[in-house]
């Protein structure tokens, strides 16, 4: 293994992982509070309009369903070998080639750090100038972020402990916002929003993409958190666990934005809430919510991918890259994908690295279970002078013929997407001679395989 690769006592590391901290409940409970997003509240405003609530929901559950079977098919190389996403993808990409997806996975997580960084400091921000008078957002802003920096640098560990309480209190705090916006709002909701024709053609399932294009990123290293759940999870379960810890929080938080939208034609969360809460002390405890469910999502979801991939190409420690991530997510200037009268800004950008995402997934989809058959040889893996050496072209070529796609249909672009880049892939990687090693290495006689049950290796 390169030094990058190795573990240090208590810190994250790109080897593969034999101490898995996380049961089938922190698993779940992880997931729900990591994915509560004001992202999805953005989604959810951007589709006033175009569907009624009955078609929105439809929408967030299919989504919702897409996004478990994904996550468990994408997760299961992590899940079964221990093995993180920038490791995953050297076969499918070559150890230099990774560079290509791990950039394109860092880029959003980077840019989604720092937008749900600045509604969080938004919601603190109001609520300091509610009780206190001190108005300043970019005081929030600044203070919010390096306390998010400060969390994430514990690794697994802390997010464990950070998840699991604080779904609990997110699962409540959505659903007091979801009665008070109805309560609130009710007439202009049946109005605007309920009694609309809407539709069920293609703008219903672009809807459906908006929803789990939210979540692509995650789709793409799920094997970054797979790989720290116990091994007697079965698939189908882990299906279940998926979709069943995404879906609340996506469906409170969707509809929850469509309605206060359409009722006010105000985009901004922090805006909304505050007009929609009459009391004060809930008014605070909703704008708390809103800073903590930020703090959930990004520490688990927006640090944990990006840092892996400066571990991977820079060989820096965990530590070190969280921080750095957490500085970049600075520059991101996330003001300008949300604004006060639409989330348009969001949607495009949610569309576009979706177009990228999508074939990324085909791809290692296709490698894991059509080529390698669900075995893989760890040596190759971990061997930056063996046949994964340099760059696998058939991943690069396959995922620029998706995203071409892709972005030709941009609506549904991550739909789209995947079965070009898949059969490209398959057809390369079996047809086109420089691409062989990739494929044939997984034939060593030396060939590594997974861990039992048991946790003893199997010969």
């Amino acid at each position: 293994m390169s030094n990058g690769d190795v573990k240090a006592a208590g810190e994250e590391s790109l080897a593969p992982q034999q101490t898995r901290i996380m049961d089938k409940w922190s698993y779940l409970l992880a997931w729900l509070g990591g994915c509560v997003s004001i992202g999805t509240f953005a989604m959810g405003s951007s589709l006033v309009g175009t569907l009624n609530l009955l078609q929105t929901a439809v929408a967030i559950a299919i989504g919702c369903f897409v996004i478990g079977v994904a996550l468990a098919l994408n997760g299961a190389a992590g899940h079964k070998y221990g093995i993180p996403f920038m490791v995953q993808a050297r076969g499918a990409f070559g150890f230099a080639g990774t560079r290509f997806p791990g950039l394109v996975r860092a880029v959003p997580a980077v840019v989604w750090y720092g937008f749900q960084s600045w509604i969080g400091a938004g919601a603190l921000n109001a609520v300091s100038a509610t009780l206190f008078g001190f108005d300043n957002l970019v005081f929030h802003f600044i203070v919010f972020q390096l306390l998010q920096i400060g969390l994430s640098v514990y690794g697994f560990q802390g997010i464990k402990w950070l998840e699991n309480i604080g779904s609990v209190f997110i699962l409540g705090a959505l659903v007091y916002m979801f009665y008070s916006v109805i309560t609130k709002f009710g007439g202009a909701i049946n109005e605007r929003i309920t009694s609309i024709d809407g539709t069920w053609g293609l703008p219903f399932w672009g809807a459906t993409m908006l929803f789990l294009g939210i979540y692509s990123t995650m789709m793409l290293n799920v094997s970054d958190y797979s790989r720290e759940l116990h091994r007697n999870v079965r698939p189908g379960l882990l299906t279940t666990i998926y979709s069943m810890s995404i879906l609340p929080a996506t469906l409170f938080m969707g509809l929850i934005g469509l309605m206060v939208s359409g009722a006010t034609g105000v985009a901004d969360p922090i805006k909304v809430f505050s007009s929609a809460v009459d009391n004060t002390p809930l008014l605070v405890i909703t704008l708390l919510f809103i800073a903590f469910a930020q703090v959930t999502t990004n520490v688990l979801n927006n640090v944990v991918p990006p840092a892996y991939v400066l571990m991977d190409v820079f060989k820096l420690s965990f530590r070190k890259s969280a921080i750095l991530v957490g500085l970049l997510a600075f520059a991101t200037f996330p003001w300008v994908l949300v604004k006060d009268e639409s989330a348009a800004g969001l949607q495009f950008f949610v569309q576009t690295y979706s177009a990228f995402l999508g074939p990324i997934f085909a791809v290692l989809v296709v490698d894991y279970y059509v080529l390698r058959r669900r075995t893989l040889n760890l040596d190759h893996f971990y061997d930056a002078n063996g046949p994964f050496r340099g760059v696998n072209w058939a991943g690069i070529v396959a995922t620029g013929v998706g995203a071409a796609v892709a972005l030709s249909f941009s609506s549904i672009s991550w739909y789209a997407s995947l079965l070009p880049a898949g059969l490209t892939y398959l057809v390369l990687m079996r047809y086109w001679a420089p691409c062989r090693r990739f494929f044939d290495g997984r034939e060593g006689a030396a060939a590594a395989t997974a861990p039992d049950m048991t946790g003893v290796a199997r010969p």
